[in-house]
């Protein structure tokens, strides 16, 4: 908890926070829920826990996430966005030195929220933009398949863009079978962005085979337990050599949780910097980027946000923690939602998390992957 924090700094379980410049607001386009946390719930408490005046539109107004299997609300059409962005521009309220997308539903939304960042984007070229292609998981898209050129023509516009395993395999159409298809991929995504992050590829074979033995996990328990791998990766604008690629395993916390995509992403953002001083005392360009430094930070906090949510979770009575099977779930749909309600990420409870003070060196950096282009 927070203990007489004063504009300037906080005093965050005996460390100084120092939270972000006063005029660094965040305007934040994503999916809102009145209960539980995903999409804007899940991304702007962060964001302001770390220092950020928040902006916040939403693309859809819903009960609670669709994981429920029930839910109800509306989705913003073009024109209200339009007008909610229009409106602001008109009375000055329109200048982010950040922008965070995230889920939008559908492509008419998306060529209105594309003309937005194109025009923040040429009024002021150091915005920072992370886009989050919200387009599905696992095999499965969330999204109609007319939304995926809009995402291809919006890289151009984005500093950072967090796609999972599946959403870089959409937007390139390599498949990530092997280093060679991974390196591929990285490449064509970098032909329009210079900052790439790759929230989870599962630890299949082939991923394994390939990793530093630096990063390989502990031997005594690779067969008992999975493992996903995150990846950043950065290219010196104007260079032709390959990007700087930095990554890091975590083991994955069995079940379904919801929102962690959305919290992992604003917090990437909240902590990148793309030119640190020196004095920061943050970061070695000898071994960190000002990307994997973010990434190192988002990933350490969302895993244990995770931990803590999962922890909460394993202490309720069984019939509010059962595991997932369709079948019972269908004939007893109250299991489902009970699931649901339990696995809420625990952000508010978590929020010492959220603030801790982040520096290099802490155990939990990335690491650079020596040698990663060296099949390419």
């Amino acid at each position: 908890m927070v203990t007489n924090p004063t504009p300037e700094t906080a005093q965050v379980n005996g460390t100084n926070f120092q939270p972000a410049d006063v005029n660094d607001r965040v305007l934040s386009i994503q999916s809102h829920v009145s209960y539980g946390y995903v999409g804007g719930k899940a991304a702007v408490f962060p964001l302001q826990c770390i220092g950020y005046d928040v902006d916040a539109v939403n693309t859809v107004n819903f009960s609670n996430h669709t994981g429920y299997g029930l839910f109800g609300g509306t989705r913003t059409s073009p024109e209200d966005l339009t007008s909610i962005f229009r409106m602001m521009e008109e009375i000055g309220l329109l200048s982010p030195r950040r922008l965070l997308t995230g889920y939008i539903p559908n492509a008419a939304a998306m060529e209105v929220i594309k003309e937005l960042a194109q025009k923040l984007k040429s009024r002021n070229p150091h915005l920072i933009y992370l886009m989050d292609p919200v387009l599905g998981d696992s095999g499965k898209l969330y999204v109609s398949q007319d939304v995926i050129p809009i995402y291809k023509e919006m890289l151009s516009f984005a500093t950072i863009i967090t796609p999972n395993w599946f959403e870089v395999e959409t937007l390139t159409g390599v498949s990530l079978l092997s280093l060679s298809a991974l390196c591929n991929a990285l490449s064509i995504l970098h032909k329009h962005v210079q900052h790439v992050v790759i929230s989870s590829i599962p630890l299949q074979p082939w991923l394994s085979d390939v990793i530093p033995e630096t990063m390989q996990p502990p031997a005594s328990t690779y067969d008992q337990q999975a493992y996903l791998l995150c990846i950043s990766s950065s290219r010196t604008i104007g260079s032709n050599s390959h990007s700087t690629v930095h990554a890091r395993l975590v083991p994955l916390i069995p079940g379904y949780f919801s929102g962690v995509g959305d919290l992992f992403s604003a917090l990437t953002l909240g902590h990148f910097n793309p030119s640190p001083t020196p004095s920061d005392g943050k970061l070695h360009p000898a071994t960190q980027t000002p990307l994997s430094f973010a990434v190192a930070a988002a990933l350490h906090k969302t895993h244990s946000i995770l931990e803590f949510t999962n922890t909460f979770a394993a202490q309720l009575p069984p019939e509010d923690r059962t595991t997932t099977d369709d079948e019972y779930d269908a004939a007893e749909p109250i299991r489902k939602l009970k699931r649901m309600k339990a696995r809420e990420l625990r952000l508010v409870q978590g929020q010492h998390i959220l603030r801790e003070e982040w520096r290099e060196g802490q155990g939990k950096d990335l690491q650079f992957w020596d040698g990663f282009w060296d099949s390419s």
